[in-house]
């Protein structure tokens, strides 16, 4: 059988590469056989039941902070932050024309009975604030957040931004809560939250 003739320009290819018998260096292969022991010796060394040595070691005491206006020591300017400045911003400001601002607005410091069941139970339909006009919905937080954590964030947004309201306790969102308990859906708007007690 005759070879095939080879063209110029498969004589100036290279061979495929070939692995040899150790297709991974040594030195690298020790190093992470180091690294693979370093670190499970570690982690079975690892005290894990003290937490003030994770982190920065501050204790919980330290990380929960002073909150006696709710009792609850739950963050309400974290809960903000979460589930809140995506609309309202960070700033309290909102989106004009969009989303209303808390910073001033006369439904965050007004009665603590309708900033709860705003949160609450939301709002869809025209509500003036600032003597601006909007018309969205705010979606119910009924669901997802309890008593403290609803009095945590709307104490934190009536007292930032210049607002000067008297924080909300757990008792008074669980009464709002009980009293709205048969509602299923949104305020309808201003004037419906206008007639609230």
């Amino acid at each position: 059988m005759n070879s095939p003739d080879l063209l110029p320009q498969q004589r100036r290819e290279n061979p495929d590469p070939q692995e040899r018998s150790t297709p991974m260096p040594r030195l690298v292969l020790i190093l992470a056989l180091v690294l693979v022991t370093f670190g499970v010796d570690y982690i079975s060394h690892a005290d894990v039941n003290s937490p003030s040595a994770w982190g920065d070691a501050r204790t919980r005491a330290e990380l929960v902070g002073d909150r006696p206006a709710t009792g609850q020591g739950v963050d309400g300017g974290a809960i903000y932050a979460a589930m809140c400045a995506g609309c309202h911003q960070a700033t309290g400001q909102g989106l004009p024309g969009v989303f209303p601002p808390l910073a001033g607005s006369e439904w965050v410091v007004g009665k603590a009975g309708t900033a709860a069941a705003i949160v609450l139970h939301g709002i869809s339909g025209p509500i003036q604030v600032k003597g601006q006009d909007f018309n969205g919905t705010m979606p119910a937080f009924a669901g997802s957040l309890d008593d403290a954590e609803i009095a945590a964030v709307l104490s934190h947004v009536r007292r930032q931004w210049g607002n000067a309201a008297a924080p909300v306790t757990p008792e008074a969102v669980a009464d709002t809560r009980a009293h709205h308990a048969d509602r299923t859906t949104p305020f309808s708007g201003g004037d419906e939250l206008a007639k609230l007690p």
